[in-house]
């Protein structure tokens, strides 16, 4: 990723706002305190229930994840969770665009396990609006296989149009998954057979 990028840059700067505009929200502010909270007694309830916090907690819990201590850094990801698959529900169009919009801005993060945690529930949410950012990630090493199967689980043409965008450029190695993903999606692909059909182990044959 280029941090210097307008885009990348336009990011940042929206996670940066959504960092302000959290910390003058009493409700997030109190959700994190519960989250950061060393007694699981506190701490598991407060990611239970935190569907109806929706956006604005997103990517202040996506800060949490790089909490030192391994339980608040999970706890912030299952938070995050809770609060896509809320947002995912029948009848809450706006509310799914909103979270969708924030996890965005997580695809820019440093930590490289929030990058790969915000594609994952894009997967769940995200729509064309999304796509842009999730296809940037494909050319990055780090974030390309979990960016693939994102894409491979938003429906629509402008997935499968920056599959086989990334398809073209990518390293000949990442053409095989990229290749199998295009299957799936109703497009032909010559050559770059599916890796799984190709033996592990020599095989022979008896009479």
């Amino acid at each position: 990723m280029n941090p210097t990028s307008p885009i990348v840059a336009g990011a940042t700067l929206g996670a940066f706002a959504s960092l302000v505009r959290a910390a003058d929200n009493p409700g997030v502010q109190a959700l994190l305190a519960k989250i950061k909270n060393p007694d699981d007694h506190v701490r598991g309830p407060a990611w239970q229930g935190a569907g109806t916090f929706g956006a604005p907690a997103v990517v202040p819990l996506g800060e949490a994840m790089t909490d030192p201590d391994f339980e608040i850094a999970r706890a912030a990801r299952r938070a995050i969770e809770v609060i896509v698959r809320h947002a995912g529900r029948p009848g809450a169009e706006s509310e799914r665009r909103a979270v969708a919009a924030e996890l965005v801005k997580l695809l820019d993060h440093q930590a490289l396990p929030v990058r790969r945690h915000a594609l994952w529930m894009l997967s769940e949410i995200g729509d064309d609006e999304a796509v842009p950012a999730i296809a940037r990630l494909l050319g990055d090493a780090g974030t390309r296989e979990d960016a693939r199967c994102a894409l491979e689980r938003i429906p629509g043409p402008r997935a499968t149009e920056a599959l086989k965008a990334a398809f073209a450029v990518s390293p000949e190695d990442f053409k095989y998954a990229l290749a199998h993903t295009l299957r799936l999606r109703g497009e032909q692909v010559a050559g770059y057979p599916s890796r799984k059909l190709v033996p592990t182990k020599k095989t022979t044959l008896t009479e």
